[in-house]
């Protein structure tokens, strides 16, 4: 299968209609069958890159509808940027201070003993740990 082929088997599959723009971001999302941590502004340096004629806001627009159709997950940092990762189950992440990078942490490795208790009337929906780190010294 092609890296666009690819592509539009995992808009079809959420129900998403392949636009030109969407088929081009999805080709660089999950064209090699790699999971990617994408911000807006990498993902559109990357398409533009290659050739691909879309704007910032067209990219943002279709990482939150891809978000929105379950095909990827959003990860907020420091308020202003947010990642955009395509293995959508739940697992942690390193942040690598240095780099800005965001990668898979080892699910296996996580444990929690409890969590604080909600609010009334209030249920969690969904747990992210995100471990940041920069070299020692």
């Amino acid at each position: 299968m092609t890296p666009t082929e690819k592509g539009a088997h995992w808009l079809q599959g959420a129900g998403l209609r392949p636009t030109r723009q969407r088929l081009a971001l999805a080709r660089h999302l999950v064209g090699d069958g790699q999971d990617r941590h994408v911000t807006a502004e990498s993902l559109h340096a990357c398409a533009r890159e290659s050739g691909d004629q879309v704007s910032l806001a067209t990219v943002y627009n279709t990482l939150r509808a891809f978000s929105a159709a379950g095909l990827m997950t959003e990860i907020a940092m420091d308020g202003n940027t947010s990642y955009f990762d395509t293995r959508v189950d739940d697992h942690p992440h390193y942040y690598w201070e240095e780099t800005g990078d965001l990668t898979d942490a080892p699910k296996s490795e996580l444990r929690f003993e409890s969590l604080p208790p909600l609010p009334e009337g209030m249920e969690i929906t969904k747990v992210d740990v995100v471990i940041r780190m920069r070299r020692k010294g």
